[in-house]
């Protein structure tokens, strides 16, 4: 498994994947081309996939909020899950705000992602609160996590 920087050219994929995810923040194509505008906040974008020769089966976006970043959205295609490629995305965004002396990454997941929540306590995230019906289609709170950099 291996992730690079997402380009335009990715952004079908990206929408492909997130599309296969109920739980996945659903974001429109200008909402993606906005992540890769430079005149606001720093954003990551990464794809995921098993090779280079291969179609990404994952992505992560993150926007840096200095001192903090903030996971946006992370999502693995249903046939790549349990192949380690959310713990190399969500390490790749630890990577890059380690890099940018940042404090802390923060999130918010819906309740019932259990698989996500897993992912993000064995990374070392904390819970830190809870909001009451965050998630729209279907409605759902959302719980929030912490993780606090050295």
């Amino acid at each position: 498994m291996q992730t690079r920087p997402a380009t335009l050219a990715d952004i079908p994929s990206i929408m492909q994947l997130e599309r296969q995810s109920a739980t996945a923040g659903h974001w429109t194509e200008e909402q993606y081309r906005h992540a890769f505008q430079r005149d606001g906040a720093t954003r990551l974008v990464l794809v995921g996939s098993e090779d280079s020769e291969t179609s990404p089966a994952g992505f992560l976006v993150a926007q840096h909020l200095p001192p903090e970043w903030e996971l946006e959205n992370i999502v693995v295609a249903p046939t790549a899950r349990r192949n380690g490629l959310g713990k190399r995305l969500l390490d790749s965004l630890l990577d890059a705000a380690k890099k940018t002396n940042s404090t802390a990454v923060f999130l918010e997941v819906r309740e019932s992602n259990a698989a996500a929540r897993t992912l993000y306590k064995r990374t070392g995230f904390e819970q830190t609160g809870h909001r009451k019906a965050y998630y729209k289609n279907p409605s759902e709170d959302a719980v929030l996590y912490r993780l606090t950099l050295p």
